[in-house]
């Protein structure tokens, strides 16, 4: 598995269609292609997903 497909992995329902969106427009101003900058969308989608579900679980560790 390889850092393209981790970020595919982050893309779905919505989060996809903004990375459908932005693709474009970012792959011409940073030289990247569609696919490179969906799969950095995708995987900065993924990160704060993380990122919530652990705050969550602190939080309920801490019995909150």
């Amino acid at each position: 598995m390889d850092a393209m497909a981790v970020g595919r992995a982050g893309l779905q329902g919505w989060r996809a269609k903004v990375a459908d969106a932005v693709a474009g427009p970012a792959a011409r101003r940073t030289g990247l292609t569609d696919d490179q900058v969906r799969s950095a969308v995708g995987l900065l989608f993924l990160v704060l997903s993380v990122v919530y579900v652990v705050g969550a679980a602190r939080r309920l560790a801490a019995g909150r």
